[in-house]
């Protein structure tokens, strides 16, 4: 609803400053009543006073530092709550996620995959819960490559408690993020709508150990529907452990032993390029991504290979032609340019 109040306005103020029938139109009676009423009390002064922290920001939608994968999903959040260093969300990822009731080998393969990950210029992206998560954010923080925490919470608080430790040291050398406002407290439905942010971020996702009814094979389902890869390590026919990761690999999942079969798959090292500069925006047929696009749909990498142009900023600028009213997003991560009235 907040993409479509934007897409219709053109910005937060303009949305602000509209008509509640009209908002109302846009996105129901509901949200329009939600938006005359304002913020609840006292979270825009928690929310300013949290940002004084160096480290901490908010990411939102169009904004450069906004992650250029995320812009490639269905349902992109609009602002991002932050905590470390940002420029891991714009860097290359891979998520490793599994089982809270993680074995010992779980763990271990967790970690040591994420670190030969980490190594290879991988960003390890994982859930901070209990088990596999836990054991692939630190493989990915003794890496090169440093790990992302993608929480189901408010950032003002850790859950679980047991990873507090964990957590502080990710915001130090790694990254925190979260959609959900401060103060938000760990409701099971945040879980897997955070899942999605998780393989979003990811150029694949691996699932370590899982049961059949799991939160991995979600993200795994989320890392299908957005075009990730995905990856299953095989495990005993007696651990109900592995019963999620053979289902996975039944329905097409890539079996792996070693990073090395992750990489072979991803196409080896994962470069990482500056961080790119703003692409020069000009009217009409002078755009250059719109002189890229052309009239059929394409993909951001597609356009990435026409204008050399890293994808992360081709997909701010995208974002920016949506709002514009210039493109439209379409399933699968497509971009189809909208003709001028």
């Amino acid at each position: 609803m907040q993409r479509a109040l934007l897409a219709a306005f053109g910005s937060p103020a303009a949305v602000t400053q509209a008509s509640r029938s009209s908002v109302s139109a846009i996105a129901g009676a509901a949200a329009a009543d939600a938006l005359a009423a304002g913020p609840p009390e006292g979270l825009l002064a928690s929310v300013l006073s949290w940002l004084d922290a160096p480290t901490h920001q908010l990411l939102a939608l169009g904004d450069e530092e906004y992650p250029g994968a995320l812009l490639q999903i269905p349902d992109p959040p609009t602002v991002l709550y932050a905590i470390g260093d940002t420029r891991l969300l714009n860097r290359p990822a891979f998520a490793i996620v599994g089982s809270r009731n993680a074995t010992r080998q779980g763990a271990l393969d967790a970690h040591e995959f994420a670190r030969a990950l980490s190594e290879e210029g991988y960003g390890i992206a994982s859930g901070l819960a209990l088990g596999i998560d836990a054991a692939a954010h630190r493989g990915g923080l003794s890496g090169r490559s440093s790990t992302i925490a993608v929480v189901g919470t408010g950032l003002d608080r850790v859950y679980p408690a047991a990873n507090r430790d964990l957590a502080h040291e990710i915001a130090e050398r790694g990254v925190m993020v979260s959609e959900f406002p401060l103060g938000t407290p760990p409701a099971a439905a945040n879980f897997p709508r955070r899942n999605r942010l998780i393989s979003g971020l990811s150029r694949g996702v691996l699932v370590v150990e899982a049961a059949v009814k799991s939160g991995s094979l979600i993200t795994a389902r989320l890392a299908i529907d957005q075009g990730r890869e995905v990856f299953a390590i095989p495990g005993s026919i007696h651990s109900p452990f592995s019963k999620g990761c053979h289902w996975l690999i039944k329905q097409g999942a890539k079996l792996v032993e070693s990073a090395d079969d992750v990489l072979a798959e991803l196409g080896g090292y994962a470069t990482r390029a500056n961080p790119p500069g703003p692409l020069p925006v000009g009217e009409g047929s002078d755009d250059p991504v719109l002189e890229a696009l052309g009239h059929s749909p394409a993909s951001v990498d597609a356009l990435a290979l026409r204008t050399g142009t890293p994808a992360s900023a081709l997909a701010a600028e995208l974002t920016r032609l949506e709002l514009a009213g210039r493109v439209e997003r379409l399933p699968g991560g497509l971009f189809r340019q909208l003709a001028v009235p």
